[in-house]
Parts: C-alpha cells; sequence; structure tokens
C-alpha cells in the first residue's frame, strides 16, 4: 500500500511540504533568539524612527523574521492545491512538533553537566559552557507560548482571508489572496506574540508593544510582496510536476473539499 501512496505525485508533494513547513518552523524558532540590524546588513544607518511616543526605533529583529515569510507563502501553496484542513493539519503538526521539542531543550538544559564539559570552550572566550547553552536554548516560556499562539492564530487567519479572497476571484489573481492574506495575518501575528510575549509576560507599555510590533510588521509588507514572484514560481513547477490538468483538478478539490486534507488524484508515477 505504501507504495501506491508513495507514486501519487499530490502525495508526495503534500509530504515534501509537510516536512519543509515544519522543519522551517522549528529552524525559525530556534535562531529566534537573536537579534539583529537589518540597516547593518546593508551597511546603513538606523533610521530612527519615532512611532506611538516611543523614539530611536530600528530595525533590530530577531533572526526567526528571516524564515517565517517562506511558512506563510508555503501556507498560501497548500491551501491553493489542498485546501484548508491541509493547512491546518501541518499547522497542529509544526506546532506539536515545536512544543516537543521545546520541551526537550527545558530538559537537556536542567540535566547536570560534566564538569570538564563547562570549560571546554574557556580558551575560545566561552567560560561557562552551561549558561552558553542556556542562553541559546533557555527562551523565556513567555516568548515561546506566544511565538506558538501567534502561528497558530495567524495560520487560520491567513487560511480564513485566503479562501474569501479566492471566492471572489475563482482561479484568477493567485498575487491577490496570497499576499493579501499574508499581509493580514502578518499583521495578527506580529502583535499576538508581543501581547503574550512582553506585555503580559514583561510589563512593557503598549506603546513599546505598538511600536516594535509596527517596525516588525513594516519589514514582514515589505517582504510579503517582495516575495511574491516566489509564488508564481512555485505554482509553475506544482504544474510541471504533477500535470496542468491535475494541478487544475486538485485546486477545484481544495476549494470544494472540506472534509478530506489529502487530494486523492491518480497521476503517473
Amino acid at each position: 500500500m505504501i507504495h501506491n501512496i508513495l507514486k501519487d505525485r499530490p502525495t508526495k508533494l503534500f509530504l515534501g511540504f509537510t516536512a519543509f513547513f515544519v522543519a522551517n518552523a522549528l529552524i525559525a524558532e530556534c535562531i529566534g533568539g537573536k537579534i539583529f540590524s537589518l540597516e547593518k546588513i546593508f551597511g546603513w544607518a538606523p533610521v530612527n524612527f519615532s512611532l506611538f511616543g516611543q523614539s530611536g526605533l530600528s530595525f533590530n529583529l530577531t533572526c526567526g523574521v528571516l524564515l517565517w515569510p517562506v511558512e506563510f507563502i508555503m501556507t498560501d501553496i497548500v491551501n491553493e492545491y489542498f485546501g484548508p484542513k491541509a493547512v491546518r493539519r501541518i499547522s497542529y503538526t509544526a506546532v506539536i512538533l515545536i512544543t516537543y521539542a521545546f520541551i526537550m531543550f527545558y530538559g537537556s538544559i536542567h540535566i547536570p553537566p560534566a564538569d570538564f564539559w563547562i570549560g571546554t570552550k574557556a580558551d575560545s572566550g566561552v567560560p561557562n559552557m552551561q549558561d552558553a547553552y542556556n542562553g541559546i536554548f533557555g527562551q523565556g516560556m513567555w516568548i515561546i507560548l506566544g511565538s506558538l499562539v501567534a502561528f497558530l492564530v495567524s495560520q487560520v487567519v491567513d487560511v480564513t482571508v485566503f479562501h474569501k479572497i479566492k471566492k471572489i476571484t475563482g482561479d484568477k489573481k493567485i498575487w491577490l489572496r496570497a499576499t493579501g492574506s499574508t499581509l493580514v495575518s502578518q499583521l495578527v501575528d506580529s502583535y499576538i506574540v508581543l501581547i503574550i510575549a512582553f506585555k503580559i509576560g514583561n510589563n512593557w507599555s503598549w506603546g513599546q508593544v505598538l511600536a516594535i510590533g509596527m517596525m516588525n510588521y513594516i519589514y514582514k509588507f515589505i517582504m510579503a510582496i517582495a516575495l511574491t514572484p516566489v509564488i508564481y514560481f512555485v505554482e509553475g513547477r506544482i504544474e510541471k510536476y504533477v500535470g496542468h490538468e491535475t494541478a487544475k483538478k486538485m485546486k477545484l478539490s481544495a476549494m470544494g473539499q472540506e472534509t478530506d486534507g489529502f487530494v486523492n488524484i491518480p497521476t503517473a508515477g
């Protein structure tokens, strides 16, 4: 039976999307502890914006934002070809596995270290490996909670907006429903994580939340627009892989079939 399943190209495509989606989300969470300066990448001076009573704002972003736009593009592609239930399935899978990963991180942090290991990198300027390990993997629980809740809610918003636009545009204007749904869901994502992790968890003022959230969203807005051509590139590759007729059937099934996340269409292996 497994051989028949793996001969079905839409099924193989869905499995590939699921694997990359989950891996990308987990990597984004793991590297999110590093803050980088977007301006420094291009050799620019900090922009020093003033918003909501906060001054000196620059594009100091977590490294996680480098990968999250890819997640939302993949969400739109899966939504287009497999439907909303498929998106929910891979989203829940990602959240479960990210939660599992953080439980393992938490457990590994609290396992007593070997004495010799603590100072193994002292000659490289890291006098205590346990502290370094804790600093990398020991993200605050509020940040983890905020990130997971924001991810789930923004995925639901993305799916909903995508299909509302698709009901109006039909099979045309994929750029509009993909980019439009991403712009709305990224706005939701930006503020939910800040409200939970920093307003509730660290007692930030509303001015700080609104200002930092807007700086993050400006970056995400620009990236959503810039990555729109990628959607057409991926769509073209999918149609070439499964065939034009199969791709058309997948899209129709994604719009009309809400009971099964997979599209079972016989195809050539």
